[in-house]
């Protein structure tokens, strides 16, 4: 997320000064209401008019354009994961990778974005690049990984654990590089502030998030919220703030030399609302690995019978992630209360920790509430459910979640958010998305308990067969691989290659 520079001053007049949170709601929502519709309007092909109907005309359009490409790859607008790279063939060249991150993965539980650089640092190192990660403190109840030959050389801050230090990381990286310099540098968002990222011509930037897009959550949460609940105070000043960031943000992303956007509809918003040059902004989806997800049925049975699901349950439904408001669960919670009450045979599978679960246990034994799965027993709890859910609120991103669903063979019931529908669930054959609220919510839910298990059976094949072409995490490491020999070298920006 970006660094918020503080509104500016109001001009004195006669009356007391007002700063910006403290100007009537209506024309706070006035200001607010600006950025919320440019997004709107750039996206406005993007809502269909059923919560099911698929994004056909868009995915058409783009099988168009990808089919048979050749040229630069700096002039495709396409997401490069559409693109055929040869994993069975070693590297055009061998790199060595400076990769700057918040954190990495050491917990039993990490954030989506450490999973990210884990998973496609790792297998860069395993290509035969090497990969030099700075990165903040591990906490101390966490030990540091061993040091493995095949991966990432961690370079941990000294410090207070979770400190980032942007200024001691790169120091670390001089240092690294004085002898031996470094080919690219990969910043993890804002990892790289972008006063050390200006005039660096390697340097690429992935954004798992932009403040266009969280402003457009911060409305979603508010629209959310009950009738007799009160708006947040703290939402609403971070509403305010959202305004400012997404123009410090517009101001200071040109320092950026390459940026790549996760998601199609970010892809977009850099194009054409922050008026990023488009040979600067590159597409590549996130990618999970694909050795860890995958279809298992005697697997996901057991995994039925450990947390207490009878063997004639008619549907399993599942959620994973953060138990919090922002993730959807006052939708979900909303949504499968009332579901049940028409279909007293259809579970729903918790896994994840936060204020909600608490709430899911007042559904009493149609809801498990699992905690916290860790990663080595979340293959069996996808392979358990027959549909899995994601109710977020945060169009930010690009949930891993839905990616390791559909690798796990599962059709998915997901917000219909751009970044979704644009890059995820492309066809109406996938699942079902609704408008972030629970009526919507639940309309597909009771849609998918309609269809039925075997229904879903035959959309989660479909979902398997694009996830593998889409989202594998060689995939991903793959696309990345070439356009950072693309920053070293224009030779390697042509497509194809004797090498593809």
């Amino acid at each position: 997320m970006a660094l918020l520079t503080s509104p500016p001053r109001l001009r004195k007049q006669r009356c007391p000064p007002h700063t910006m949170l403290s100007l009537s709601p209506s024309v706070l929502s006035l200001i607010l209401l600006i950025p919320f519709l440019s997004l709107l309007l750039l996206h406005r092909s993007s809502f269909p008019g059923s919560s099911c109907a698929p994004a056909l005309a868009g995915a058409a359009s783009r099988r168009d354009s990808v089919d048979g490409f050749s040229g630069d790859l700096r002039d495709i607008d396409f997401s490069w994961n559409h693109l055929p790279f040869s994993a069975s063939r070693p590297p055009a060249a061998k790199l060595k990778i400076a990769v700057f991150s918040r954190k990495w993965p050491v917990a039993s539980a990490p954030g989506g974005m450490e999973r990210h650089a884990h998973t496609l640092h790792t297998a860069l190192a395993a290509r035969g690049h090497r990969v030099h990660v700075f990165t903040s403190p591990p906490p101390h109840t966490e030990a540091a990984p061993s040091p493995s030959p095949d991966g990432p050389h961690i370079h941990f801050l000294d410090g207070e654990p979770g400190q980032w230090r942007c200024d001691e990381a790169w120091k670390l990286y001089e240092t690294e590089g004085e002898n031996d310099p470094f080919d690219v540098i990969h910043s993890e968002s804002v990892a790289v502030f972008h006063r050390w990222a200006r005039g660096v011509d390697n340097l690429v930037v992935s954004w798992h998030g932009i403040s266009l897009e969280a402003l457009h959550s911060g409305i979603f949460q508010d629209l959310a919220r009950g009738e007799d609940e009160p708006m947040s105070p703290a939402l609403n000043q971070t509403l305010g703030q959202s305004v400012f960031r997404v123009l410090s943000e517009v101001r200071f992303f040109r320092s950026y030399a390459h940026q790549v956007a996760i998601s199609d509809s970010t892809g977009e918003m850099l194009r054409d609302v922050y008026q990023i040059p488009s040979r600067r902004v590159h597409v590549i989806l996130n990618g999970v690995d694909e050795a860890q997800f995958e279809p298992d049925y005697a697997l996901g049975r057991a995994f039925r019978e450990e947390v207490g699901v009878p063997r004639g349950a008619d549907l399993v439904l599942g959620v994973s992630g953060r138990l919090v408001k922002d993730k959807g669960h006052p939708l979900l919670y909303e949504a499968f209360s009332k579901l049940v009450l028409r279909h007293p045979n259809v579970y729903l599978l918790i896994a994840g920790k936060g204020p909600w679960e608490n709430r899911y246990l007042d559904l009493g034994r149609n809801a498990k509430v699992l905690g916290a799965v860790p990663p080595a027993k979340l293959k069996a709890f996808y392979n358990a459910l027959d549909v899995f859910v994601d109710p977020t609120l945060r169009p930010q991103g690009l949930d891993l979640t839905l990616m390791e669903a559909m690798q796990c063979g599962k059709p998915v019931v997901a917000t219909r958010f751009p970044s979704i529908k644009g890059s995820i669930v492309v066809d109406g054959e996938f699942g079902h998305m609704f408008a972030p609220n629970a009526e919507s919510l639940l309309e597909s839910l009771e849609a998918v308990v309609a269809e039925g298990a075997r229904r879903a059976a035959r959309r989660g094949r479909a979902c398997r067969e694009y996830a593998r072409s889409m989202f594998a995490a060689t995939k991903m490491a793959l696309a990345y691989e070439r356009l950072f020999l693309c920053v070293k070298n224009e030779t390697f920006c042509v497509y194809p290659a004797e090498f593809d």
